[in-house]
């Protein structure tokens, strides 16, 4: 039984960390600012200009102008500020984030990651997804196991990239991987999804990994 998109999120939520400064893309990792353990202090950036992004609002309470990067409507904290996207980016390129959590369309096992365009689609362009993935101490990447055309973890990814051996673990339906993206252990499976099993992740994965499950 494969993990929804919400335990997906939970699962992303447990690489936070008390203090930290968090980017998170559009999609799925949007949802982890409802999983935010009670009493962490987490900071959450937009590239739109925002520090401090509480958890979605309630139907009936949305502010139209209180938004993140992906348009949708946020909540804002006692502690919430506000600045220029220049300012934003300055903080992102400065090395100043210390976790994002971004959607994929592919990942290699060494860590490249491509997010922004399949060749031939209409696209609006990269976002800040490059500055994320260059600037930002940590990547984590939340992701559906597979595509409809198959394998989205691959030995190498065909899709243009976001950048090269960047990415540091991976959260899908079906299990947990980590990478090491400097290469010398390469990419790990450490945690399956309830009611799912080994064969069904070698099944589905074209990428070359190692099996270092903690119960295993």
């Amino acid at each position: 039984m494969a993990w929804t998109r919400d335990q997906m999120a939970a699962r992303a939520a447990k690489e936070l960390r008390d203090g930290y400064y968090v980017n998170l893309g559009i999609g799925i990792p949007t949802l982890v600012s409802n999983y935010i353990p009670d009493g962490m202090d987490v900071q959450l950036q937009s590239e739109n200009g925002m520090l401090g992004m509480g958890p979605f609002p309630y139907e009936g309470e949305e502010d139209a102008d209180l938004i993140n990067a992906g348009k949708q409507t946020v909540s804002e904290l006692p502690t919430t500020s506000y600045f220029s996207s220049a300012e934003s980016f300055g903080m992102v390129r400065g090395g100043h984030i210390d976790l994002s959590i971004l959607g994929a369309m592919q990942v290699a096992q060494n860590g490249d990651l491509a997010n922004w365009m399949i060749p031939g689609k209409m696209v609006k362009g990269m976002g800040g997804a490059m500055d994320l993935v260059a600037g930002v101490k940590r990547v984590v990447v939340v992701m559906e196991h597979s595509a409809k055309d198959g394998p989205k973890l691959l030995k190498k990814c065909d899709l243009p990239l976001t950048g090269e051996k960047v990415v540091d673990m991976v959260v899908t339906d079906l299990a947990v991987f980590s990478i090491d993206k400097h290469g010398k252990d390469g990419m790990a499976l450490i945690e399956l999804a309830a009611g799912v099993t080994l064969d069904e992740v070698k099944s589905k994965t074209a990428a070359d990994f190692r099996v270092a499950l903690k119960n295993a």
